[in-house]
This record gives structure tokens, C-alpha cells and sequence, in this order.
């Protein structure tokens, strides 16, 4: 009985601990899933990183059409399965949008990624995260993670996971 009581007390103080560690001191929520800004509405952070062509490639601010800034990284299944879609917007779209895929490279190894983009014939710029710094500050915390910047630079869309090319479209032809 003394046992029982003593793992009772231990579970206890563990599901107590893991709720303090879960919650701020204001009492709002800490956990990561839980925390999707930037959101839509909000300004897009400006950032410049570069490309797997080593040319210097800036983001954000008030650009000249629709940007769509993708999230992604060689190991990530979803990210497989969006590769087809996201090279047929470029095909299809790309005097109207600006597309850019930001590799998670602090997260990825750079040869996975290079070999990915090769596989999947690319033809818009790579940009390479490789501190880790980008997708901290836009918050990304699963992949793959799409944002539709407009040319002024507000985020309309904040996509979490895999869309199909149909809902694509329809976001460009929203707010084109």
C-alpha cells in the first residue's frame, strides 16, 4: 500500500511539473504546436539568405506580385509529396508569383537537400537557412510550412502541411 501510495505521489509531481513547464508565468501557453505567428494579417518579416546558387536572395517587404515562401526539408514525407505541385505552380505561375523554398538546412543536411531539389528538377530558388535563424523567426515548427506574402508585404496565408495544386490556384487567383 505504502508503494502505491508513493507512485501516486511521484505521478503526481511529475503531471505537475510537466504542466508548469507547459505553461508561462502569465498563464499562457509555451508549447510550440500551440504558437502559429507570424499569422495572417500580420507584416512579413524581412529576411535575405542564400540560394543553392549562391546568389543573395531577399524576402519580404513590399514586393512586385504574390510570394509564396515554402518551408521544407529533403526528410520531411509531406514535403515529398507537395515537390510536384510547388515545381508545377513555377511552370504554370512564375511571371505572376514570386516562389521561394526555404531549406530548414540547420535541420537537413545540405547534400540531401541539393539531391532533393536535383530529383525534383526545381527551377525556382532554393534559399538555405543553414542557421536556423529564418525559421525560428517565422515560427515554423512543422514542414512543410507555406506563407503567401503579398506585394505589400502582409501575410495573407499561413499553410501548415501538404495543399493540393486546386487550392493553390484558388489563393492565387484570391489575392493576385
Amino acid at each position: 500500500m505504502k508503494r502505491a501510495s508513493a507512485l501516486f505521489i511521484v505521478a503526481f509531481v511529475l503531471a505537475g511539473l510537466a504542466v508548469y513547464q507547459y505553461v508561462s508565468k502569465d498563464g499562457t501557453s509555451t508549447a510550440a504546436a500551440v504558437d502559429f505567428k507570424p499569422k495572417a494579417g500580420s507584416v512579413a518579416a524581412e529576411f535575405q539568405l542564400p540560394g543553392l546558387d549562391e546568389k543573395a536572395y531577399e524576402v519580404g517587404g513590399k514586393q512586385d506580385k504574390l510570394s509564396f515562401v515554402n518551408f521544407w526539408a529533403s526528410w520531411c514525407g509531406p514535403c515529398e509529396l507537395e515537390a510536384p505541385d510547388l515545381q508545377t505552380l513555377q511552370e504554370k505561375y512564375g511571371d505572376e508569383i514570386n516562389l521561394y523554398g526555404v531549406n530548414a538546412t540547420k535541420f537537413d543536411k545540405e547534400r540531401s537537400a541539393r539531391e532533393f531539389v536535383q530529383e525534383h528538377e526545381f527551377t525556382f530558388p532554393i534559399l538555405m537557412d543553414r542557421s536556423g535563424d529564418v525559421t525560428k523567426q517565422y515560427k515554423v515548427n512543422t514542414f512543410p510550412t507555406t506563407f503567401l506574402i503579398d506585394s505589400e508585404g502582409v501575410i495573407r496565408e499561413r499553410i501548415n502541411g501538404v495543399i493540393t495544386i486546386a487550392e493553390w490556384e484558388r489563393l492565387i487567383a484570391k489575392y493576385k
